[in-house]
């Protein structure tokens, strides 16, 4: 995913090859439970081969004035599956499923300010850009965009 996509995540390719299965471990359980999902997508045989995967969690910290905040983290189709409709099944059951399980009344993303194809993408599905945004942590020359919708 990094090495074929580097410019969607935040951490360089590198980086997580520098990180020990013990760390890997923490990564995940950390992100287990309640306040977060993963829906994939895998070529349906043995479920050895991953044809895509997106990442909700609920924002933190949240604003107490307004509805709860979903954040799509993390987002991948495999090269062999890009531009067959995979990412919009998924993102539409993401949203569906950040409004129903995690009671979310809004999703928020970011996304590399030069990725044509995922600013695009997002926008077909709702997504505006907010204005906020911040330094891209691999080229802090470079921004991150923030992105929001309403959830039905």
């Amino acid at each position: 995913m990094l090495k074929d996509t580097p410019m969607a995540y935040v951490e360089s390719l590198e980086a997580a090859r520098r990180q020990t299965d013990t760390q890997w471990q923490e990564r995940a359980a950390a992100m287990s439970g309640d306040s977060s999902f993963t829906l994939v997508a895998d070529s349906g045989q043995d479920g050895s081969k991953l044809c895509a995967l997106m990442r909700v969690v609920l924002k933190h910290p949240q604003d107490p004035e307004k509805p709860l905040q979903a954040m799509l983290i993390s987002v991948y189709v495999a090269p062999g599956h890009r531009g067959l409709g995979l990412a919009d099944e998924l993102l539409k059951e993401a949203c569906k499923a950040a409004a129903e399980e995690l009671s979310a009344g809004s999703m928020e993303l970011g996304v590399h300010e030069e990725n044509s194809r995922a600013l695009a993408f997002y926008r077909r599905h709702g997504f505006e850009t907010t204005g906020a945004g911040r330094p891209y942590p691999q080229d802090t020359s470079k921004r991150e965009l923030t992105m929001q919708r309403r959830l039905p």
